[in-house]
């Protein structure tokens, strides 16, 4: 089992000084270059971009993805333009801060269903993080497969941050228990923006101004102080060995990491429908009467 997660102290903060004034270092993007002298990637599948195409495609991503929430590609694409020069690297810096975040940076896994060999997960015991995330992914019909690889992040270090936060998301939904629908992806979003500080996940906070009245005022009242309250309380998420905690109880882990579970939004949802639904029957009755 892995050791709890705790924030950086002074003492390691002076140990990594040396590497940590990286991101004082003029961004690979910032330097000059053009579309038609474009330089060789840095990694493969890496895009590089001038500051104009990244301000073009965060500007467009994110109003697109604004106005439809389902277009994971689009906020793909946003999160990466909007993440550097800094909030990569701070993010980044915090796993290299902490014994567990510099081993999953050496290490770089990836979580698929291969490699996390979903099978073995349903035959866990019930209360184990394992059994959670297979059973999580099964109700909500996902698949870990269906993250894209980062493309616009410049040094390969920070891209492979980028994509081990985005093949985490389905890990810390199934922590926590909140559904995939549009409702449950604002109030973790949320979340995340209090924990990892990247811009892409607090737009989703602006986003849940255009939810539903009743859904609006349960982000507000109940989901949004929920996301904010763990989300800046709770240990750094990034550094959770996920692979390593397969077997862990599900609960010890959200005790350890500070995390509260908050309420059943499905519960919450079905139990709105039977009294609306019971509201329309009774004015049914007496319209007749």
């Amino acid at each position: 089992m892995a050791t709890p997660l705790k924030r950086p102290a002074a003492a390691a903060i002076c140990a990594f000084s040396t590497r940590l004034a990286k991101p004082l270092s003029v961004p690979f993007s910032s330097r000059s270059f053009s579309v038609l002298n474009r330089p060789p990637p840095n990694y493969e599948g890496h895009v590089p971009l001038t500051r104009t195409e990244r301000l073009g495609l965060a500007l467009g991503s994110g109003l697109l993805s604004f106005l439809d929430p389902r277009r994971a590609d689009l906020i793909a694409a946003f999160g990466e333009a909007t993440a550097q020069p800094y909030f990569i690297y701070n993010l980044r810096n915090r796993m290299l801060l902490d014994p567990i975040g510099r081993r999953i940076l050496r290490d770089r896994p990836r979580l698929t269903s291969t490699s996390l060999d979903i099978p073995r997960l349903r035959a866990l015991p019930s209360n184990t993080l394992g059994f959670a995330y297979a059973a999580w992914l099964d109700a909500e019909g996902v698949s870990p497969d269906t993250r894209s690889d980062v493309k616009y992040i410049d040094d390969a270090e920070c891209a492979y941050v980028m994509q081990r936060y985005r093949e985490c998301h389905d890990f810390y939904h199934a922590l926590v228990g909140l559904p995939v629908f549009r409702e449950g992806e604002v109030a973790l979003k949320a979340f995340e923006f209090a924990n990892t500080g990247l811009p892409m996940t607090g737009l989703a906070v602006f986003s849940a101004l255009t939810l539903k009245s009743a859904e609006g005022r349960r982000f507000w009242d109940i989901y949004g102080p929920w996301a904010a309250r763990n989300g800046a309380l709770s240990g750094d998420v990034i550094n959770v060995y996920w692979e390593e905690e397969l077997e862990t109880d599900v609960e010890g882990l959200r005790s350890r990491l500070g995390i509260e579970k908050p309420p059943d939004l499905r519960a919450i949802r079905k139990a709105a429908r039977e009294a609306r639904k019971r509201e329309k029957e009774a004015a049914a009755m007496g319209g007749a009467q």
